[in-house]
């Protein structure tokens, strides 16, 4: 059942809402100081292919579990200025040679990878000296009322949202992993019920 619930109705729900306008606007502030070869965690249906600059990007790999994802944006895929390639693994798996990526971007996924932190960690050892992590997440809300409704209804969101958790700490988690913020942004997106808008995005080292 839930295999069919996220082929027919929970991943065409979330590419439609991950590639309205106002989110776009976001992922377009972003993805373009990405350079050389990308590492994109949970690439999906390649929202962010359009986004890239092809004079500055050489080649995208993506990392993303869900076929039918892969799936809904396959004609996104095929039309790159670019090389893409896509490694069908959750991101605490990624197999890649260290020390190879040039940027790492994920937008929208660390919510829902089940073990963010040692994504992040993973994504951390393939980075070039110099490289960058590009990020544009939700998360956990600094209102205490907006923050204690996220946690009382995680679970639920999580099971209808296909593994998104609404009240992780976004900058916190990349912290963790051991990068240094260097610009964060963070404010609730208009468009958005307050439980899922509060916007972490930026670039750390």
């Amino acid at each position: 059942m839930a295999g069919f619930y996220e082929r027919v109705i929970g991943a065409p729900l979330i590419n439609c809402l991950c590639g309205s306008g106002f989110i776009t606007r976001y992922r377009a502030e972003i993805v373009p100081y990405a350079t050389g070869h990308v590492l994109e965690l949970g690439i999906g249906s390649g929202l962010n292919l359009p986004l890239y600059d092809p004079a500055k990007v050489t080649r995208v790999t993506g990392v993303d579990p869900s076929a039918r994802m892969r799936e809904l944006g396959a004609a996104r895929l095929a039309a790159a200025a670019f090389p893409v390639d896509c490694i069908g693994l959750s991101g605490e798996d990624i197999d890649l040679p260290m020390a190879s990526i040039d940027t790492v971007v994920v937008t929208f996924s660390l919510c829902t990878i089940p073990n963010a932190l040692r994504a992040l960690q993973a994504a951390k050892r393939l980075l070039k000296p110099g490289g960058e992590l590009l990020f544009l997440e939700h998360g956990r809300a600094p209102d205490p009322i907006v923050a204690t409704w996220q946690d009382r209804l995680n679970g639920v969101w999580n099971r209808l949202a296909c593994g998104c958790n609404l009240n992780r700490n976004m900058p916190l988690l990349i912290e963790e992993a051991g990068f240094e913020i260097q610009t964060l942004g963070q404010e609730y997106a208009r468009g958005l019920p307050r439980l899922a808008a509060y916007l972490s995005f930026g670039r750390a080292h």
